[in-house]
């Protein structure tokens, strides 16, 4: 009989193209699924919760695959770890209703960008944080992110790549706090477009720059225009930090 696994991981997003599976290049959902295989003997295709990019990490993430595999979720994890590389990590397995996969039926997701804001870098954040050596303040970078709050058309802050049928969604939360000279930008949305939550950090540090004001984003989104908003700011800094169920999954 099938069942249907909803599968817990983390992982350090350096080595991979992304999630997704392509031809030419190695992502986080191929090096599952091989691993995946070896363990329940037959292919196995992933759904993932989100297209994270490459050089993008996650802290949570959730996978979900079919098998006729008898093996019981509670040895799942070690069984696909052993056969794993270090920087991906299975930590839950949980049989899930027919109808469950890990995008569609996920309510809505964070994610965390880094910025390391000191003129001095920091070798134990190389590819983990986004090494910015001029002043940053994070008061001016609060008052921008509140602008993004609530529902509005985000195309001013996507790249072109994936077609969505709307671009419009909801940011439930964008926070920004500093500890030290480690800054943390936290966005929750019910859903994101393509480079969005980079294009938005890029956007609010333009604002504390000077090189546009909080008070221009609402104009900024309302535009739809791409080239009005702040730059598409580097992978590695960026992980995906919660997400949300119905289900016990995670």
């Amino acid at each position: 009989m099938e069942r249907n696994i909803a599968l817990k991981l983390m992982y350090n997003g350096t080595a991979y193209h992304g999630w997704q599976v392509q031809k030419n290049a190695i992502t986080v959902a191929e090096t599952l699924e091989k691993a995946l295989a070896t363990v329940v003997c037959h292919p196995v295709r992933c759904t993932g919760a989100g297209r994270t990019d490459a050089g993008v990490h996650a802290e949570v993430y959730l996978a979900s695959f079919r098998t006729t595999s008898t093996i019981p979720c509670d040895r799942l994890p070690l069984a696909v770890n052993s056969r794993l590389p270090d920087d991906i990590v299975a930590t839950r397995a949980t049989e899930v209703p027919p109808g469950f996969n890990a995008i569609g039926s996920c309510l809505q997701k964070e994610y965390t960008y880094r910025i390391w804001n000191s003129r001095l870098g920091n070798p134990f954040l190389v590819n983990r944080a986004w090494f910015y050596p001029k002043p940053l303040d994070e008061t001016v970078m609060q008052r921008a992110a509140d602008a993004f709050v609530g529902t509005h058309d985000f195309r001013a802050v996507r790249s072109v790549g994936t077609e969505t049928r709307t671009t419009v969604r909801t940011v439930h939360w964008f926070q920004v706090s500093r500890t030290g000279n480690l800054i943390e930008c936290r966005v929750c949305a019910d859903g994101f477009l393509y480079n969005m939550v980079r294009a938005m950090v890029g956007t609010i540090v333009y604002a504390s720059e000077g090189k546009l004001s909080p008070e221009d984003i609402p104009a900024i989104l309302a535009s739809g225009n791409r080239t009005l908003a702040g730059p598409t700011v580097p992978p590695g800094g960026l992980y995906m930090t919660r997400l949300w169920y119905n289900e016990d999954v995670l």
